[in-house]
């Protein structure tokens, strides 16, 4: 089983999905995407941001949120919102724990962040900023929970 799990919620910009498969294979990490996605999955941008890592990457494309809970192995997921709760710093990672980032214009929808207290996670950011990059975020989140588990490559 993979150390980590990316999950990203209908990613819309290939370059950042591209380079979020990048930052998954340095992590050994498995990078899910849940439909419907903002570009094909043989973009020509996928690819060029993935580089030749692509073809090294553990990915899996799943139709929706709820094939991606019958396939995900993990039950611990942390959600990533800048509506959550507490810091991603001050999370406790573990071993196949999946890390939740919603798409660059929405975010994740309010229906998967209900009954999510204590999982919802922000990265702060200083007030001149809205959001960070998707692909910047998964980078902070991933190598954080890496880190905490004493499992950086």
């Amino acid at each position: 089983m993979p150390p980590l799990h990316i999950v990203l919620y209908q990613p819309e910009i290939p370059y950042n999905t591209g380079s979020v498969g990048r930052t998954c294979v340095a992590l050994g990490a498995k990078l899910w995407l849940v439909r419907p996605l903002g570009f094909q999955i043989d973009d020509r941008q996928l690819r060029r941001a993935g580089l030749d890592y692509w073809r090294r990457l553990d990915w899996e494309v799943v139709d929706d949120w709820d094939d991606l809970t019958r396939k995900l192995p993990s039950e611990r997921l942390w959600y990533f919102t800048k509506r959550g709760d507490s810091g991603f710093y001050e999370a406790q990672f573990e071993r196949g724990d999946a890390l939740v980032f919603g798409s660059e214009s929405a975010g994740l929808p309010p229906s998967l962040l209900e009954g999510a207290e204590g999982r919802r996670l922000r990265i702060p950011t200083s007030e001149n900023v809205r959001s960070l990059n998707l692909s910047v975020s998964v980078a902070l989140a991933g190598f954080e929970a890496f880190r905490q588990m004493g499992a950086l490559p």
